[in-house]
């Protein structure tokens, strides 16, 4: 009884903030619309193979009565009641006659005409697809015209412009015939190319992760466990975790050409290799490994830092070498945090496009296959997105394994702190080696990015090694001043968005209990499975046609909104861990002081919740605007020459050989984001939750 009476009550607070119960709305209608139906529509294309055929409608404009069905295909007599058709006549060879349903109204919820509409002589409408493949609703009184969007063809398919001259048997609409098939998934599965882009990215990830997990690892234990007395050594670790947020996640890719390639550096000048080939697999592998192992370095590290140090040390006494103690103590303890950190590297791997795109070469992984088949000429729709289920499932299960499971039993195999401060390594045996591998992987890391500025400013790279400016020039000529501004433009729109929303979902999400908030929290943290092919493809097959092909918000396509979209879905989900990890630090009391005070739940969210995270709110600002400046695989698919961005003019001109401009292009693009992340942590310092005031440290 009680228990009935407190959710009773709970319904009538919760409903009874108006506020709250549309902003839950807007929230269900936003994610379900730009990542849920992306997606779904995908899925859609793997099963469903639409035929456009034309039909004649010259009967229907000839000025004579016309002949009215039933569904059935029977003549619609007088007394009928049901919906009517008319029959039209194949255009094309193979087809057989159609009956196509009239409609007494157009738009979403256009309504099936009657006879009793027809006999009345109210407008009727035919549904077919115009030129964009978009369904349109044409009155058949209008059909014999040409409009602005052109619904008429010619039997060989051609649209009838204005200036033709029009004759009955030239009139023809397109209707789409959809025929639901698994046949794409047999399909892809015989296709060499498939099956081949298949075992190379799961070779592919299986090694970088691998790899990146070594030498995390390696780095996390010499941060942790070792004695690192050089403050040099310390920054330099520091230096290399950041460096992959604040750049593109391809700029290692035209180092290692730079460097290693035919007319590299050092394969060429100081080890006189005229031969080199760094393109293939090890090429992407050592690029994605050298991206991807700080990434694992700051998860293990913190992992580390978790376990109790009495632990090893109660081994230590009992006469276990260092070795013995980190297989038989702290290895076993770090085994579910080890697994986490693979599955992330693994799946950041295996959705990368843009390294195996210019360094790959003719090593051909499921990301870029999908790209080359829609982009390649062959247009493949059915077949490229059942390439794209078959990536979403592998990277979906690996999220669901990573984010369930294994984040789950790291939590408990580190759940409690470290007792008392861990003795550091003092033996010249174990720190020597190991300080000084990390060091040269550091520096090594470190000089991969200094030479793209270089690429930038040597006069012919390979050939003329003295300084110039021209690749800055030839960049700024050629667009470069619209690629800034308009990334620029479109990620400032999409970080104030993105940060809000994050806060608002974290808020619902942590702090308030209603019917439909896991599906929130899981929806608003899909985007981290769904690869950014994967996702651009969705966006392509959802919106160009309008939704569900209505045309209904077809307008985003090909725009900035698209753009804009797409950025904020794919940082939304860092933003809303942010938002929930500090959200739950909060204690609920202090909230619920200002509801007993009378505030409503956008009140206490704006005055009293969001103050208090502010330094979440403008993390996510900084990295939803550095993320949404070296995008590159979620909007390559969807940028039009309208909009020009820096990450897509790299890729062009890496593939076409202009490293030069392309390094120019990179340089400043490292700096525009490394300038963010100052600006954010200046900002943090001046207005974060706590600062310095007058000297002393106030709330």
């Amino acid at each position: 009884m009680a228990a009935r009476q407190s959710a009773s009550l709970d319904r009538k607070k919760f409903f009874g903030d108006p506020v709250l119960v549309i902003t839950i709305l807007v929230l269900f209608i936003i994610l379900s619309l730009f990542i849920l139906y992306p997606l779904a529509m995908l899925l859609v294309d793997s099963v469903l193979v639409r035929n456009t055929e034309r039909y004649s409608i010259a009967e229907l404009v000839s000025g004579a009565p016309i002949a009215y069905y039933t569904e059935n295909g029977l003549p619609a007599e007088n007394g009928y009641t049901g919906a009517i058709t008319v029959k039209l006549s194949p255009a094309q060879d193979g087809l057989e006659e159609k009956f196509v349903p009239l409609y007494s109204s157009k738009g979403l919820f256009a309504h099936r005409a009657t006879l009793s509409d027809a006999q009345s002589g109210k407008t009727l409408y035919i549904k077919s697809v115009n030129s964009k493949d978009k369904t349109v609703f044409t009155a058949i009184s209008d059909l014999s015209t040409v409009q602005e969007t052109p619904v008429t063809y010619r039997q060989n398919g051609r649209i009838i412009k204005k200036m033709d001259g029009i004759e009955l048997t030239d009139l023809c609409v397109e209707l789409n015939a959809d025929n639901w098939t698994l046949d794409a998934f047999p399909r892809i599965f015989r296709d060499y190319t498939f099956n081949r882009a298949l075992s190379n990215t799961l070779t592919l990830g299986a090694i970088t992760g691998l790899g990146s997990l070594l030498i995390g690892l390696l780095f996390a234990y010499v941060d942790v466990y070792v004695h690192i007395r050089s403050r040099f050594a310390k920054k330099l670790f520091d230096v290399v975790s950041l460096l992959p947020v604040v750049s593109p996640p391809f700029v290692l890719s035209l180092s290692m050409i730079l460097l290693f390639g035919r007319s590299g550096l050092i394969t060429r000048k100081v080890l006189g290799i005229y031969d080199a080939d760094i393109y293939g697999l090890w090429g992407i592998v050592i690029v994605q490994t050298l991206t991807f192992f700080p990434v694992e370095y700051l998860m293990l590290k913190g992992l580390l830092k978790n376990i109790d140090p009495s632990m090893e040390e109660a081994a230590r006494d009992m006469g276990a070498s260092r070795w013995k103690v980190f297989t038989t103590v702290t290895l076993p303890l770090m085994l579910p945090g080890l697994g986490n950190a693979f599955l992330v590297t693994f799946i950041e791997s295996v959705a990368d496009f843009a390294n195996p795109m210019i360094i790959g070469g003719s090593y051909d992984t499921l990301a870029t296959t999908i790209y080359v088949r829609i982009t390649g000429g062959t247009y493949d729709i059915n077949g490229a997105s059942a390439m794209a289920v078959v990536l979403l499932v592998l990277t979906f299960g690996l999220f669901m394994i990573q984010k369930y499971v294994l984040e789950k039993k790291t939590a408990a195999t580190l759940s409690g702190k470290a007792t008392r401060a861990r003795m550091l390594i003092e033996d010249k045996s174990v720190r020597y080696p190991l300080s000084a591998f990390c060091v040269l992987v550091s520096i090594f890391v470190v000089l991969m990015y200094v030479a793209i500025p270089f690429g930038a400013l040597f006069k012919l790279w390979g050939r003329d090694y003295s300084l110039s400016t021209k690749w800055f020039a030839q960049m700024f000529r050629e667009g470069g001043w619209q690629a800034f501004r308009d990334s620029f433009i479109l990620s400032l729109i999409a970080s104030p968005i993105t940060a809000l929303l994050s806060m608002i979902i974290s808020y619902l999400v942590v702090k308030r209990k209603f019917k439909g908030k896991a599906f929130i929290e899981f929806v608003s943290m899909l985007a981290m499975a769904v690869p950014g092919t994967v996702l651009g493809v969705g966006f392509i097959r959802g919106f160009a046609g309008g939704v569900f092909r209505t045309g209904f918000l077809q307008g985003i396509y090909g725009t900035g909104l698209i753009l804009i979209i797409v950025f904020v879905v794919r940082s939304l989900p860092v933003g809303t861990r942010s938002g929930i990890s500090a959200l739950r630090q909060i204690d609920k009391s202090i909230e619920e002081s200002a509801y007993d005070m009378g505030a409503g739940s956008g009140k206490v969210f704006t005055s009293v919740t969001l103050p208090l995270i502010k330094d979440s709110f403008f993390s996510g600002l900084a990295t939803t605007f550095v993320r949404s400046n070296t995008a590159i695989s979620a909007v390559i698919l969807l940028v039009t020459p309208r909009y020009l961005l820096i990450t897509c003019r790299i890729n062009e001109y890496a593939e076409k050989g202009e490293f030069g401009v392309a390094c120019a292009y990179a340089t400043i693009l490292i700096l525009i984001t490394y300038a963010a992340i100052l600006i954010m942590n200046a900002v943090l310092k001046r207005f974060g939750t706590s600062r310095k005031i007058n000297g002393k440290e106030n709330a």
